[in-house]
């Protein structure tokens, strides 16, 4: 167990250290105009909502609208990223979230753009979100050393949550001036800028000597690193247990803007604003409070100030009250999901990254719009004070938490690639899709070491499966108990010999030299290959 009261002995870097680094800046740049955009078509088409229709539900469902095709499609995007050219892969997004963005405007220009219609294309600008997020977030550590990874995570706050400040009151402005057509249009000029930004930036990574996986074995593989690494799934249940109540602040501001406050476009703006204040103040101040809190304890006072944040939300009758609050929401907002996606960027070996960082979003987007579509039918059936505190109680409940499931520390680990496995001895040249591939190593284990052996082994069983293998298992040679035999099965030899080549982190090196000193001498290594794949 970890304590959460523990702090951190490490300074971090100053949070506009990766700033320096010229593509990065450009690139940073260039998506903080993207965000700014899609929070302007956001505010945009919440208030097309609100003014076209008088439910709660609807309104809410923007946002569902808007992160649903993340759930649907992170984890191919990051399958996609993986696999291909990220560079010319989000060049390609970008140009389609344009062509959908100008359709979007015309219409609305025209006004042509019932609810129905409205939804139907924000899902079509999501899923094209959904297909930038990994990508992006994978080419950070080619643009910026580990040591920054920490900053670089910070600075994408900024860049999210200076956007909540920007976009949200300049989208309030234009659409009480000109309408919400022009916020639209200005969202697709975004997605132009992003495009010709990454046309003219040059990757300095060039594709490795090992060809691309196959699609669907990518997409498998992924699902397998992230099914078997505790320390993954960890990080994703701290994300959820804050997203899901975190996104009714989300979900109802428009309802408490228009509803409770009685404000119009341009002081919905003023209070996501707020929030975004906040943001950029805590992705500021976060240095130093990761230098003086560990992950946990930062954490744990998020969680308690988004609590009570959600409470001055279901009394407060005052503006000045609600905009006082969602200040300090921007910074628990920035406290809790820096320090998760920092977690998720140091933790996640290169090949694997952007399939790991897709489930990410999955989870990001799946717990906002879940929750979304939650607190609005909430709020039409009980009213926007009692969702408002069931959510409260909610992530009070999800903070708790925290003392049995931390978030696991992940700044030690050595996740960089380790090449340490003997090339495959066989006499035969398989091909690359033959399989499946039965591998066995035989350890000569005394009988004084067998039940640490046996427990070091549960180590490299987690390691096995998250590199490749679909079935593992430790076996005991019955005419002699000193033998033990460790089987497992890949799909294929391209699969096994990705393993051999880069797929190991140092880390899981250290877990497999801590069983081999347990054992006596060399294991044995058998490649057994399908006898059917090869008749």
């Amino acid at each position: 167990m970890i304590d959460v009261s523990k702090t951190s002995p490490v300074a971090a870097p100053s949070a506009w250290g990766p700033l320096r680094i010229a593509a990065f800046r450009s690139l940073w740049l260039a998506v903080l105009a993207s965000n700014i955009g899609t929070w302007m078509q956001t505010v945009g088409a919440q208030w097309l909502l609100v003014e076209q229709s008088g439910t709660d539900t609807l309104v809410a469902v923007v946002q569902t609208a808007s992160t649903l095709p993340i759930v649907l499609l992170a984890l191919p995007s990051g399958a996609l990223a993986d696999t291909f050219d990220r560079r010319r892969l989000l060049m390609g997004v970008q140009g389609f979230l344009v062509a959908a963005g100008i359709v979007l405007t015309v219409l609305t220009l025209a006004q042509r753009m019932p609810p129905a219609l409205l939804l139907t294309l924000t899902f079509v600008l999501g899923a094209g979100q959904a297909l930038t997020a990994p990508a992006w977030q994978a080419i950070i550590p080619e643009l910026v050393p580990r040591a920054q990874l920490a900053s670089a995570s910070a600075l994408g706050a900024i860049s999210m949550n200076l956007a909540r400040a920007v976009g949200p009151a300049v989208a309030g402005v234009l659409i009480a001036r000109t309408g919400v057509g022009v916020v639209f249009a200005l969202n697709t000029v975004s997605f132009a800028v992003f495009a010709v930004v990454l046309w003219r930036w040059r990757s300095p990574t060039s594709a490795g000597s090992a060809a691309p996986e196959q699609f669907a074995a990518a997409v498998r593989s992924g699902g397998r690193y992230v099914r078997h690494s505790p320390v993954v799934r960890r990080i994703l249940l701290r994300a959820g247990l804050f997203l899901i109540p975190g996104s009714a602040l989300w979900a109802l501001l428009p309802l408490v803007a228009s509803r409770r406050l009685g404000l119009g476009s341009g002081g919905y703006g003023v209070l996501l604003g707020a929030v975004g204040v906040g943001a950029v103040a805590g992705a500021i101040l976060l240095p130093q409070l990761r230098a003086r809190w560990s992950p946990n304890r930062l954490l744990l006072i998020a969680g308690f100030v988004f609590t009570a944040v959600l409470i001055v939300l279901a009394l407060g009758r005052s503006e000045i009250a609600v905009v006082a609050a969602l200040v300090p929401s921007g910074v628990a907002w920035v406290m809790v999901l820096s320090n998760i996606n920092a977690s998720m960027q140091l933790f996640l070996p290169g090949w694997v990254r952007a399939r790991g960082l897709g489930v990410y979003q999955m989870v990001f987007a799946g717990a906002q719009a879940a929750g979304a579509l939650a607190w609005g039918a909430l709020s039409d059936a009980a009213g926007l004070v009692t969702a408002h505190l069931v959510a409260g109680a909610l992530m009070l409940a999800g903070v708790v938490t925290l003392r049995w499931l931390p978030l696991r520390d992940v700044t030690g680990m050595n996740r960089d690639p380790a090449v340490f496995w003997p090339e495959p001895h066989v006499q035969v040249d398989p091909a690359d899709r033959h399989g499946p591939v039965l591998i066995t190593a035989t350890y000569e284990v005394s009988p004084e070491r067998e039940a640490v052996f046996v427990e070091a082994m549960e180590g490299v069983r987690r390691t096995r499966l998250r590199t490749g293998a679909v079935r593992w298992g430790l076996f005991r040679d019955g005419a002699d108990p000193g033998r033990f035999v460790e089987a497992y099965v890949v799909p294929s030899w391209d699969e096994h010999v990705r393993q051999h080549e880069g797929r190991l982190t140092g880390s899981d090196r250290e877990v497999e030299e801590r069983a081999l000193r347990l054992a006596e001498g060399t294991p044995v290594i058998r490649h057994l290959l399908s006898a059917r794949s090869e008749g």
